[in-house]
């Protein structure tokens, strides 16, 4: 290694600049003063600057800073790019005692020095262990400094303010109205461009885009880059950034903080998770049938054999008791059939009590019933009232957002009219770069805002015309009319459009099936788009025993004995 300023080539120094947190590396103020310090112990030293590296705005807990990592690769070159880093403090170096050591035995192997400006030591063994205290006094005070920064961190939001980050789609960050010590607090606010965007994500995964049934994740993503609907930076969207918006209880007002490692992106433990209260964008029932249907979605649907198997109800029929499949069993040669429960036809009544019941007593109790309790125009208005509802509250929201985004799109014009005016009155300088970066702003407001608007009417228009007491009646009618096959039996494929999943119990059977599914095909008969119903090509998975949501409804048969 080369000497200090008493031999004939100087030694070459490489500065090390480093500042922890991004305010300071926005402030500018540290790397500035470091520079100037290290360059002052340069020049007292008599040693040459051979190359300098600054790290704006990263922790020295770890290794994974590109300009150290820079730094050290020049460092281990063959033969080394300079004989000395200079730091400040050890701590820019490093914050970790265990690395540090590390670093400093893996330098001086090749001949390169770590010298502090402000820590001078030699090489001696006692040096060595000074310098060991002051790395561990330094890991044990960036540890507690981050200990308490995350205790401010978290009551900040127990109070409701935001600690910075980006917002989640559909959110802006706002002052809050009022000023708490010298800092201005800051809270979410909704955006009302962008939580549009996740309100329509949500109901494309509850109820469809108004010709298909309930969308899963990939299909939405699909609908959505087809549409032309961007993410906030502009972009595609992608199946995992959908996956988040649905999953995220930030919309229901309930943002998660403090959820994960920085470090590792592990989970933590939900103690200390802290919940922020935000405006909430999607309502809770909403949510939660998401949550179900995302649940009960296997990877896609259930095969197409079962739409298209031997009995009314294949594929759609569960014993009550244990969740199992009710499948097909025949007797006395063939000549009666029954639907039993597949665990105690596997395993006997160990695994499952069991029930058994006729195929022809099951398929004609539940097919009357849905004829009768289903069918009739007072009851399927009553049963829709909530979906109809929300129907309804989604269509004024649209409204009235379509409206906000012409008049936003008019007075961008009219901004720009104005503009244009100055310019030809000789008013406003035409080069001036300031003019132009105002029209081009103006430019986009406008044109966002009018494709943003036409989407909305796009989307108002497939959610169909109005439900109207006559269409109730004519989808009975129609619904009625098409269950029955010609040779006087049932159609499997319109009993799963009003069915999709058969519970069968001790005493009772109960149907379930989709308020929205049952939503869509009215609207389709009610445009005249089709002469029958709706007709799913494939049957969703429903858990074994799934609990009545909102979005579900639940017809219950007595099931009497023969």
């Amino acid at each position: 290694m080369r000497g200090d300023d008493h031999h004939d080539a100087p030694v070459r120094a490489a500065l090390y600049l480093r500042v922890s947190t991004g305010r300071q590396a926005d402030s500018d103020l540290s790397i500035p003063d470091q520079r100037r310090q290290a360059k002052g112990y340069c020049a007292s030293h008599g040693w040459g600057i051979a190359a300098d590296y600054v790290e704006s705005g990263a922790s020295a807990t770890d290794d994974r800073r590109p300009e150290f990592q820079r730094m050290i690769d020049a460092a281990t070159a063959k033969p080394p790019a300079f004989d000395v880093i200079l730091v400040h403090s050890f701590s820019r170096f490093f914050r970790d005692q265990v690395q540090l050591e590390f670093y400093v035995r893996r330098l001086a192997k090749i001949g390169v020095r770590l010298v502090s400006i402000t820590q001078e030591l030699g090489g001696d063994p006692m040096s060595n262990m000074i310098r060991q205290i002051m790395a561990l006094f330094d890991e044990y005070q960036s540890r507690e400094n981050a200990k308490h920064t995350l205790r401010a961190m978290k009551e900040n939001a127990r109070q409701g303010f935001w600690n910075g980050a980006l917002p989640p789609i559909g959110y802006r960050i706002a002052e809050a109205p009022e000023q708490r010590g010298h800092r201005v607090k800051k809270t979410l606010e909704i955006d009302p461009i962008q939580a549009e965007t996740v309100r329509l994500i949500f109901r494309l995964a509850c109820e469809g885009d108004g010709s298909s049934g309930p969308m899963g994740v990939k299909s939405i993503t699909t609908h959505l880059n087809a549409a032309g609907i961007r993410t906030r930076d502009g972009g595609r969207w992608g199946i995992g950034a959908v996956h988040k918006v649905l999953t995220r209880t930030t919309y229901v007002g309930r943002h998660r903080f403090n959820t994960k490692l920085w470090k590792t992106r592990e989970r933590k433990p939900e103690a200390e998770v802290v919940e922020m209260a935000v405006p909430p964008i999607i309502g809770s029932s909403e949510f939660e049938a998401v949550q179900t249907l995302l649940k009960t979605r296997s990877q896609a649907l259930t095969a197409p054999r079962i739409v298209s198997g031997p009995t009314l109800f294949t594929g759609i029929c569960f014993c009550a008791a244990c969740g199992g499949a009710m499948t097909l069993r025949t007797g006395k040669g063939g000549r009666y059939r029954y639907h039993t429960c597949s665990t105690k036809a596997r395993q006997g009544e160990t695994g499952c009590a069991g029930h058994t019941v006729p195929m022809n007593k099951l398929d004609t109790l539940v097919a009357e019933h849905i004829e009768r309790r289903l069918l009739q125009p007072a009851r399927l208005e009553q049963i829709l009232s909530s979906v109809l509802e929300r129907r309804h509250e989604r269509v004024e929201r649209r409204t009235s957002h379509i409206a906000d985004l012409r008049k936003r799109a008019v007075e961008a014009d009219a901004k720009l009219k104005g503009l244009y005016d100055a310019i030809e009155n000789g008013v406003a300088d035409v080069s001036d770069p300031m003019l132009k970066d105002r029209v081009s702003e103006l430019r986009a407001v406008r044109d966002q805002a009018r494709a943003d608007a036409e989407r909305a009417e796009g989307a108002l228009d497939r959610l169909g015309p109005s439900i109207t007491p006559q269409a109730f009646k004519t989808f009975a009618r129609q619904a009625r009319k098409g269950m029955r096959a010609e040779g006087g039996g049932y159609r499997r494929d319109q009993l799963r459009a009003l069915a999709q999943r058969i519970e069968v119990d001790e005493k009772e059977v109960r149907i379930m099936g989709s308020k929205s599914a049952l939503l869509r095909t009215l609207v389709a008969v009610s445009s005249a788009k089709t002469a029958g119903f709706g007709v799913p090509s494939s049957v969703p998975k429903w858990r074994a025993s799934p609990n009545k949501t909102a979005n579900t409804y639940v017809i219950e048969i007595a099931l009497c004995s023969q």
